[in-house]
């Protein structure tokens, strides 16, 4: 099981399960990318400038290996390369480190202009409408200025909008702060204290969050969307160049074929990793694991997770949200004004008023315990592995599994 950067070896009861994905077949290479840029651009006229959407760390697609093959395309297009910016896409991420923006996106990070975008920073903010759901759409001003924009990222399930990459690079990637409480405040049902049904992973057709994304897709400039699919050693292994909403839920589909399970069975225990780092940076990524994980277990069931979480919670206002008195409370404070991921917070209630939440991790154990979980050391994990009797299932990459 993935611990961060690190390995535990674990010996499983004969019987249990292995739910894993299936692996996608690594098609793409550095050529094949480049050129298909090329035939997309061939019938453009040249424009003056291009501005390139991208995740941050907790998303990576392959940046170092293919962004040098984006750019020399649009060079050989006759696109100056003063002219091309790149905008990291944090929503309400925090701004990342110079080494984790070269880690991340190598030596492009060095020698282009890479825009840090900033959702709580009004003034870099331009208002494009509403949506029929009332979310107010603020968007990063600067990238709206580019003749040619491109949106670059990888696939992903999303547990409450259905999925990632795509149209979440623009929002909430590179929207206001307000845009994106609205937005996510699409997850909770404040009427009735529950959790939207339609708001599931994989789902983005009976999704209001999902729907209110696809809205705001049309109300954006038009752009490039080039969608990455990616194994678990997170190497970008097909693409697919979209300029539509169609686009996007066709790549979805082809996503599916890999990385939805066909397992009907529920477990009695289900032992998890999130597939190490950076899937398991912080709780709030990890949270994504647990929720795939229990997916899997009877009501009732035990659920053991490795998640390191060296960047701890992920939201230092988090754990707040557990300290309201339950989740009619959080309904009730959120009904007031939406927190950002206050519906990962009553999620995590959800599921930890269902099932026995083991957790091996470097989060304290007070914080554990606010969360709903118990801190627990490697060995006391494998123990409880090894004397589980009934039904055991097991994820080795949990953050990219789902039901």
């Amino acid at each position: 099981m993935k611990y961060g950067t690190r390995c535990y070896k674990i010996s499983y009861p004969a019987a249990s399960v292995n739910l894993a994905h299936r692996e996608p077949e690594k098609k793409a290479d550095p050529e094949r990318f480049r050129q298909a840029i090329l035939d997309e651009l061939a019938t453009r006229p040249v424009p003056k400038n291009a501005g390139i959407v991208v995740a941050d760390k907790t998303r990576r697609c392959d940046y170092p290996v293919y962004l040098p093959q984006l750019i020399e395309a649009l060079l050989i297009k006759g696109v100056a390369r003063e002219n091309i910016s790149f905008y990291i896409a944090y929503g309400t991420h925090p701004k990342q480190s110079e080494k984790e923006c070269i880690q991340s996106y190598g030596q492009v990070y060095r020698d282009f202009n890479f825009v840090h975008h900033d959702a709580r920073d009004a003034s870099k903010l331009t208002r494009l409408g509403k949506t029929s759901r009332g979310t107010d759409l603020e968007i990063n001003a600067a990238v709206l200025e580019h003749e040619l924009l491109i949106t670059f990222g990888a696939l992903s399930h999303h547990y409450f909008a259905g999925f990632g990459g795509g149209r979440k690079l623009m929002v909430p990637g590179l929207a206001g702060y307000e845009t994106i409480l609205k937005n996510h405040s699409l997850f909770l049902d404040f009427e009735r204290h529950v959790l939207e049904e339609g708001c599931q992973s994989g789902n983005i057709e009976t999704n209001p969050l999902a729907l209110d994304l696809e809205e705001i897709a049309g109300m954006l400039p038009p752009r490039i969307e080039i969608h990455g699919l990616l194994n678990s050693d997170k190497e970008l292994c097909e693409f697919s160049i979209g300029h539509n909403y169609a686009d996007f839920k066709q790549a979805c589909k082809r996503y599916d074929e890999f990385f939805r399970s066909d397992c009907r069975e529920n477990f009695d225990m289900v032992v998890a990793s999130a597939g190490g780092y950076p899937k398991d940076i912080n709780f709030i990524q990890t949270h994504k694991t647990i929720h795939n994980a229990a997916s899997f277990l009877k009501d009732g069931g035990r659920l053991v997770i490795f998640a390191e979480c060296r960047d701890g919670i992920g939201n230092k206002a988090f754990l707040e949200l557990f300290g309201l008195g339950g989740p009619d409370a959080i309904y009730e404070k959120m009904a007031l004004g939406y927190r950002n991921n206050a519906g990962t917070a009553l999620a995590t209630l959800q599921k930890s008023s269902r099932f026995d939440i083991r957790f091996v991790t470097s989060l304290s154990e007070e914080d554990c315990a606010l969360l709903g979980t118990r801190k627990t050391s490697p060995e006391e994990a494998i123990d409880l592995i090894r004397q589980e009797k009934g039904r055991l299932g097991r994820i080795e990459n949990g953050s990219i599994i789902y039901r």
